[in-house]
């Protein structure tokens, strides 16, 4: 069973922390916990606003979300990561050897990387959010 769940993205202030932050509020399983980094985060940085947003019509508070940047303790603690893009699979890796066959896409299920909606219009922002709603709701299925 799985106690600790990462979502690692690039910066942690969009895909990753809607990820965690949508696991944690759906999550029948309240043992489990659910955390997010970025592989270059910026420590302390913000939600995107427009992720904040799209969180704040779905019900889900995202103001008090800090960016982190990956680290080796973060990937050593973590039972499952899932990461946004197939790269970040081999990024993770580079950083921890030891941390393959955790390291899994949030859209495996579906074979799908989640685009960086990062700067783009609120569109991309959208389906960006659609598409890890509908991923999230697919490892809660399997995981809890």
């Amino acid at each position: 069973m799985f106690k600790n769940i990462l979502v690692v993205c690039h910066a942690n202030v969009c895909r990753s922390p809607a990820a965690e932050l949508l696991f944690s509020a759906r999550r029948p399983n309240k043992s489990i916990e659910f955390h997010s980094a970025g592989l270059r985060a910026q420590d302390g940085a913000s939600i995107d606003p427009t992720m904040r947003r799209l969180l704040a019509a779905n019900g889900i508070d995202s103001t008090e979300h800090r960016a982190k940047r990956l680290n080796l303790r973060y990937i050593r603690d973590a039972d499952l990561i899932l990461v946004s893009e197939r790269q970040q699979i081999a990024a993770v890796e580079s950083i921890e050897p030891t941390a393959r066959g955790k390291v899994h896409l949030l859209g495996k299920w579906e074979d799908s990387d989640v685009a960086d909606p990062y700067g783009g219009h609120e569109d991309a922002y959208r389906q960006s959010f659609a598409l890890i709603e509908h991923l999230v709701t697919g490892w809660l299925k399997k995981i809890c």
